[in-house]
């Protein structure tokens, strides 16, 4: 049998793990949207010829997915270092919440904004790159701008975070073998 101690011991240190993990990714997406916008060419580049599909086999039956207009392109690099900001600023306050938990808010605000950054991440890697550049403008084709490892990369360390700070709200269920009285239905008083 559990005591209260070690349920809330493992509480603390589910909170603890979320407020470091989402801090880590915080830092990462602030230094590659600072990066981006400090350095804009280099990843100009990148997205350049990612959407222009130049590299890629040439398929003509694909090929008319590319854009190659370089207004449109600057726009779409323009819009990933918008979002990756805003991802990058909710993750901060997130992390800076999670430090001051007991005076501001608590962990559950921290958690919300955590949530929200890291599903905006999630959706920049794996829609965004891993699924629209990597199979639209098929970005895996290409042996210079293949960026399709790097976004699961990303795609899959987001959501092992996310699931962390998911975890880390789950309401009074300690650690431990699931019981019978967890797993009834919360509708049938009985537990049949």
């Amino acid at each position: 049998m559990r005591n209260r101690g070690s349920g809330e011991t493992a509480s603390k240190g589910l909170s603890w793990a979320a407020a470091v993990l989402t801090g880590t990714v915080a830092l990462y997406i602030t230094l590659v949207a600072f990066g981006n916008i400090t350095d804009f060419g280099t990843n100009q580049q990148y997205v350049q010829h990612v959407l222009a599909m130049d590299t890629t086999f040439h398929d003509p039956d694909l090929m008319w997915r590319a854009i190659t207009s370089p207004a449109l392109q600057n726009a779409a690099y323009v819009a990933v270092i918008g979002w990756e900001s805003v991802s990058a600023l909710l993750l901060l306050a997130a992390t800076a919440l999670w430090a001051l938990r007991g005076r501001v808010g608590g962990a559950g605000r921290a958690r919300g904004l955590a949530t929200a950054g890291l599903l905006m991440m999630m959706v920049l890697f794996g829609a965004g790159f891993w699924a629209i550049g990597g199979e639209w403008f098929a970005m895996w084709q290409s042996k210079q701008w293949n960026g399709v490892e790097a976004a699961v990369r990303n795609f899959l360390m987001t959501g092992v975070v996310l699931l962390v700070v998911q975890l880390s709200g789950a309401p009074g269920r300690q650690p431990g073998p699931v019981r019978a009285e967890d797993t009834a239905d919360a509708n049938d008083p009985a537990g049949a």
